[in-house]
Order: C-alpha cells, then structure tokens, then sequence
C-alpha cells in the first residue's frame, strides 16, 4: 500500500530551521506496531499520522520510539498538509486526539492553534537535575511529565551542554530549560526528552503549554514571543487564555512523496 508523505519545517519561515515532523494521510490507522515503524523509519522527533477529512481528522503522534499524547509542532505541520494540499481551500481544521479535539485555523504569521494549558507547581531542588543539567536553576517547577528549570539568563539557556543520559534517568519525560528573554523575545527555552527518543528536541509546542502560562504570571503579559533556542532555533506567538494556550507560528515545506506501507 502507497500513502503520501510530507516533510514539513514547523515554528519557522526559513527552510532547514525550525522543527522537522512527516505527516502521512491514511484511509485509517493500521497497527500500532506498524505506525511505530513508520516513525523510526522516518527518524525524525515526530511522525504525524491524520485519518479524516472535511476539516474533521483524527490525529495520532509517534517518535521513533514511542506515541506521545501532545505534539504542537507535529500538530502545526499537519495543520499545513491540510490547508495547503489536502484542503485549500479551508481556512480551519479540527484534530481529534489522545489530548482532546485541537483547532487550528490560519493566522498572520501561517497558522494558530489551540492547545490545553499545562500549568506547573514549584517544586524542591533536585541535586540529580542540577547534575544532569551541569547548572543550578534559580527556580525549578514541574507538571507530570516535565521539569521547568528556570536559569539567570538567555545565554546560560543557550550555552547549557547537559548530560543527556543523566536526563534520561530522571523521574520525568523531560526537562524544559528557560530564561527571560532578550532582545525581541519574551522568553527563551530548550527541551530535552531523550526518555522519548529525542535527545533534544528543536522546537516544542507541548512545552510552551508549560512555559506561556509560567512567564505569563512572571512577566504580566497574556501574549509572548518565545524562541528556542536549538541548534536549528524556532520562533512560536504564545497567548493565554484562561485553561488555553494559542500557539501561533509558521510552516516550510521541505518534501513532498510516496511513502510503501
């Protein structure tokens, strides 16, 4: 069996930077074993998998290792397979998932997506993530599945060279390094889930689920512009609406195929 395939740079205008997902439309899932396949076989952070149509899909997220149950980039590259090449003529879709139903809709800077917040809780010093990190957070919060380190500055984000296997073995999925921003960004980040198969990941919609409403209460302001700051870099609008987060960014198309089942 034949099914297209799209490669898509997700939270960016420039090709080659951002966050790189596959998307691939299907008639309807097939096992799950062969969508974990189909992911590693891609090796990208995300794998997208979209069964539907008019303007209603269901949507599945897989690493090359595992199913995750939110993936904002993967979601905004999907959103671009749908409005530019399945459905030109929309203007929104709707995406059922594991994390309840997503809208996304298009916007000044490419596309808006509509996302639960994930509000984080302080949390007591942990001499094990300071040693993964190779730095000491002023303030460490963290949700189920990540820990929020916040450090003094942007550079220190950006510098930051953790122990990625130390990460690994730590009692959270992952851990989302921030700072106040500099420059024209409200906020800079990074985001390390090497548990999922992503040593660290480019970037991250999930996590600016964390971050918005944190450096929305830190800095008294509902919109943000954030950047992670990743070797590749991405640029994400965040703004908080009560228990939503809008994610607002751009999309590149890089690949367009077939894929054999």
């Amino acid at each position: 069996m034949r099914t297209r395939i799209f490669q898509v740079d997700a939270f960016t205008r420039t090709r080659f930077s951002g966050n790189p997902a596959a998307v691939m439309p299907l008639e309807a899932f097939p096992a799950d074993p062969l969508l974990q396949a189909l992911a590693a076989e891609n090796n990208l952070s995300e794998t997208a998998f979209l069964v539907g149509g008019d303007g209603s899909y269901q949507l599945r997220w897989f690493t090359p290792q595992v199913e995750v149950p939110l993936c904002g980039h993967a979601t905004l590259a999907s959103a671009a397979v749908v409005l530019e090449r399945l459905e030109p003529g929309r203007s929104a879709v709707t995406f059922h998932t594991a994390s309840g139903a997503l809208h996304v809709r298009r916007a000044g800077s490419g596309y808006a997506m509509d996302f639960p917040s994930r509000p984080t809780a302080e949390v007591g010093a942990s001499e094990a993530l300071n040693r993964a990190l190779g730095a000491v957070p002023h303030t460490v919060r963290a949700d189920a599945v990540n820990y929020l380190a916040v450090l003094e500055s942007a550079q220190k984000v950006r510098e930051l060279k953790p122990d990625i296997a130390a990460i690994a073995g730590l009692d959270r999925l992952g851990v989302i390094v921030t700072a106040r921003g500099d420059g024209e960004y409200d906020c800079v980040s990074r985001y390390f889930t090497p548990a999922r198969g992503v040593a660290e990941d480019p970037v991250t919609g999930s996590a600016h689920c964390a971050l918005a409403p944190y450096w929305s209460q830190q800095l008294g302001k509902s919109r943000l512009n954030a950047y992670q700051a990743s070797t590749r870099g991405g640029e994400l609008i965040c703004t908080v609406s009560g228990a939503r987060v809008e994610l607002e960014g751009a999309c590149v198309f890089y690949l367009e195929g077939y894929a054999e089942l």
